[in-house]
């Protein structure tokens, strides 16, 4: 076999080498086909090989693919900052785009920090944030993740950011049910604000969905705007981590509106660009614009394909997609379907723990003892087995963190395209409930049709 230099995820797994993708599906080069339930990385929102998005990137091409942002704009950059504006909610209105989402929170990050310099007040320097959470790789969003697993390696470069527990009910520390808890998990941060001194905190960043660090943990209906309401009265920006759930991927451009909560600052990705080119964005409000405008007038940040023109092309391709295609108002209904069938799934697999999740961000987590809710021995790698037998039954899964300290359960996340069919949708239950059996028999557990005895 030909020797990789190709610097891969596992060093020493073998990975098909993909040669095209339509619709939700991918096909390799030795033909195999592999339903795309993961999206990628929840980022391929409308799908593979979407022709309009083809030909505005052609389009673009034909004309300038890079200028650099301190000497030119473009036509495309300015058209994707208008819409970004149109579309999302309350005054946020002023775009600073990226690479990545990692590059997005960690500009969120600065220009947090830089508000309040320009207000005069330079002791608010420190972000908060919660365990089981992860906003990015580099070191600023790294230290802003409560990510164990990905903060191990760097912990001495890194700052303490994560504070609080996160809304997880289905562990819930304090071994109660929203709402008769009041929301004591959010309450958490009023105490992390009392011990460190709110004049030292600049803003506090959350994931409206948890993601990555844990299986698509949504919060109880109260949970966010107890949040808001203790970042507004300690004079601390809230920040919303949107890069997987932006763009539609919960029915709602932004997740934060299903709780009519308005972020001073907000970091996109993923399924802005939807796997067609590298872009991503902090979107800064009016009122934090305001004091830098009269200031300095810059935001002290920069990289060399920041407002990259081709792939601004890309983005505002994608918005014009959604909404031509009306695609974010048929997502609720999907969810509803998908949801319905994993809860299905639920009942004839008792190793899964959980369904949770929001619109098509939805979550799966493992258990040994269901009723205990027990996690599975960390040595099992359960993750690994299941998401490698759904890619031998042709179904992409996302291995996803669990439990409450975020590095002893099993997860993965369910998150097609939004363009997904019913149909389609039935074929990824199909390949799911296969993969299943298929764990069953690896862990040795009795079943009859994937019914444990």
């Amino acid at each position: 076999m030909k020797p990789s230099y190709l610097i891969k995820p596992a060093l020493d797994e073998s990975y098909p080498e993909i040669d095209y993708g339509k619709g939700v599906f991918l096909f390799d080069k030795d033909g195999k086909k592999y339903l795309d339930a993961a999206s990628g990385a929840v980022t391929a929102n409308i799908g593979h090989g979407v022709p309009e998005i083809i030909l505005a990137m052609h389009e673009q091409s034909k004309r300038v693919s890079f200028v650099y942002r301190s000497q030119f704009t473009s036509e495309a950059a300015e058209k994707l900052a208008e819409k970004l504006a149109d579309a999302l909610p309350g005054d946020l209105n002023w775009s600073f785009f990226v690479n990545s989402g990692s590059e997005a929170t960690e500009t969120a990050l600065k220009i947090a920090i830089q508000y309040w310099q320009e207000k005069g007040i330079k002791t608010k320097t420190k972000i908060l944030s919660r365990w089981i959470s992860y906003h990015g790789i580099t070191l600023g969003a790294l230290s802003m993740s409560g990510h164990p697993g990905r903060r191990a390696r760097f912990v001495p470069l890194l700052e303490e950011f994560p504070s609080i527990s996160p809304p997880y009910c289905y562990r819930c520390p304090y071994q109660s049910t929203a709402p008769e808890c009041g929301f004591l998990c959010a309450m958490e941060l009023e105490g992390a604000i009392k011990r460190i001194g709110s004049d030292h905190i600049a803003g506090f960043i959350a994931e409206p969905v948890i993601g990555a660090a844990g299986g698509a943990i949504s919060p109880p209906e109260g949970y966010y705007e107890t949040i808001k309401k203790i970042c507004d009265e300690n004079n601390i920006l809230f920040i919303a981590d949107e890069v997987m759930t932006g763009f539609g991927r919960t029915g709602t451009m932004l997740a934060s509106e299903h709780w009519n909560i308005f972020p001073d600052i907000v970091a996109l990705g993923k399924g802005m660009g939807a796997g067609y080119a590298p872009i991503a964005a902090t979107v800064v409000s009016d009122h934090v614009m305001e004091p830098i405008l009269n200031g300095s007038k810059s935001i002290m940040s920069g990289h060399t394909l920041s407002a990259n023109p081709q792939s601004c092309a890309a983005a505002l391709a994608v918005m014009e997609y959604l909404e031509n295609n009306q695609v974010l108002s048929e997502v609720e209904s999907k969810s509803v379907y998908l949801k319905n069938k994993l809860d299905k799934l639920k009942n004839q697999f008792d190793f899964i723990g959980d369904v949770r999740g929001k619109g098509l961000l939805l979550g799966l987590e493992f258990v040994r003892l269901p009723g205990a809710k027990l996690p599975f021995e960390r040595s099992m790698k359960l993750t690994e087995i299941v998401v490698k037998s759904g890619r031998d039954h042709g179904i992409l899964l996302y291995p996803a963190g669990a439990g409450l300290d975020g590095l002893s359960g099993d997860a993965i996340i369910i998150s097609p395209p939004l363009t997904i069919t019913r149909r389609e949708i039935d074929e990824l239950i199909a390949l799911l409930k296969a993969t299943f059996m298929d764990v069953y028999r690896i862990l040795g557990f009795p079943f009859e049709d994937g019914v444990e005895k």
